[in-house]
């Protein structure tokens, strides 16, 4: 998710709003696509190997911000709390993906049969599946100072789940869009995975390092504050983009909004119900056991939203699906941060390290 400075001990202003105003960049773009239907497809024409460039641009303004929060050096805590770790990686990689796909198959293929278009189905299956193996990055340490968690520990996690991405999120998607018999182009897959995981991450790493040489961790943050409104800026004019494309679409059947909600909802609160479960069966304590159960049930749909646009298009319904879980994503959330802060009771304590 989108990284913005909270206020202290909560959401910033952005983040805490962030749903109204992805409603009112999809409102915007369905009325721009109507109105100038030609300006979006020169736009949609600006393509060099299936890689549309003002997207790419905007995607890479949302996730190089991201990267240069990301922190390898965290990892030599890695052994500290192993159990934390454990359950966010099973879940990310071993559960999440695998049920995701199950559950868009049993709602597009099936339950909602009836509903979609077949070949509808298929693109917001793909859509989910992107979305369901591109575990959170950024926004989980928003959702983990809600929750009073370890920040230091949040970031191991998000260090070693971003290792973990830049090679195994494109096996996993092939091999799940191949079990749902949806065509996968490998060259195109593997392109997206270089420009929007490799590339930004090298970029981060880079900066991160040139910063904290010259000002420390207080440089970095200045930075990143400093890129904030590029940052936000991006992710609503995404939304106008890919709203524009789908205009027609979504005009013709507005329940679909709807329906794409469905499955995601379920993954997510089923998706926390087993990291939070396995992480209280375990004995976690509560400042590492809520973000560990906050990563995986948040999505980072940056990267799922510029893969879709790669493999299957602009107006692709794939894309469409995976903006419908920025719209679903902070109110889950928030809900779930309620939850976990009313049930700390159920997890040890721990004294934390300075």
């Amino acid at each position: 998710m989108t990284d913005t400075a909270a206020a202290p001990g909560g959401l910033g202003t952005f983040e805490r709003w962030l749903s109204l105003w992805v409603a009112a960049a999809i409102v915007a773009g369905l009325v721009l696509g109507n109105l100038a239907p030609g300006l979006f497809a020169t736009l949609a024409a600006l393509e060099i190997a299936s890689v549309n460039l003002p997207v790419a641009v905007l995607i890479w303004a949302m996730v190089y911000p991201m990267m240069v929060g990301v922190d390898f050096g965290a990892i030599r805590r890695v052994g500290e709390e192993p159990r934390g770790l454990i359950v966010t990686l099973v879940v990310n990689w071993l559960i999440k993906p695998f049920t995701m796909a199950a559950l868009g198959v049993l709602f597009f293929e099936h339950v909602f049969a009836g509903l979609i278009p077949p070949e509808d189905a298929q693109a917001y299956l793909a859509g989910v599946i992107l979305l369901g193996a591109a575990p959170c990055t950024a926004m989980v340490f928003v959702w983990s100072n809600l929750t009073r968690g370890d920040p230091t520990y949040t970031l191991v996690q998000v260090s070693v789940n971003d290792l973990i991405m830049v090679v195994a999120f494109a096996p996993i998607v092939a091999l799940l869009l191949g079990v749902t018999d949806i065509a996968v182009p490998w060259n195109t897959l593997l392109l997206s995975v270089l420009l929007y995981i490799v590339v930004p991450l090298g970029a981060g790493i880079l900066t991160r390092n040139r910063l904290a040489g010259h000002g420390g961790e207080a440089a970095v943050e200045a930075f990143r504050d400093h890129i904030k409104p590029i940052t936000v800026a991006a992710l609503l004019a995404t939304v106008v983009l890919l709203f524009g494309f789908q205009g027609e679409t979504i005009l013709a059947n507005p329940l679909v909004i709807g329906l794409i909600a469905v499955p995601l909802l379920l993954q997510s609160y089923g998706i926390f119900a087993i990291a939070y479960g396995a992480a209280r069966a375990l004995r976690v304590p509560f400042d590492i056991a809520a973000p560990c159960a906050m990563i995986g049930t948040s999505n980072f749909f940056e990267l799922a939203v510029a893969v879709a646009i790669s493999l299957f298009g602009l107006g692709s319904g794939a894309a469409l699906a995976t903006v419908v879980g920025v719209l679903v994503e902070v109110p889950v959330m928030l809900s779930l941060v309620a939850f976990a802060n009313r049930t700390r009771h159920w997890f040890p304590e721990r004294t934390r390290r300075p």
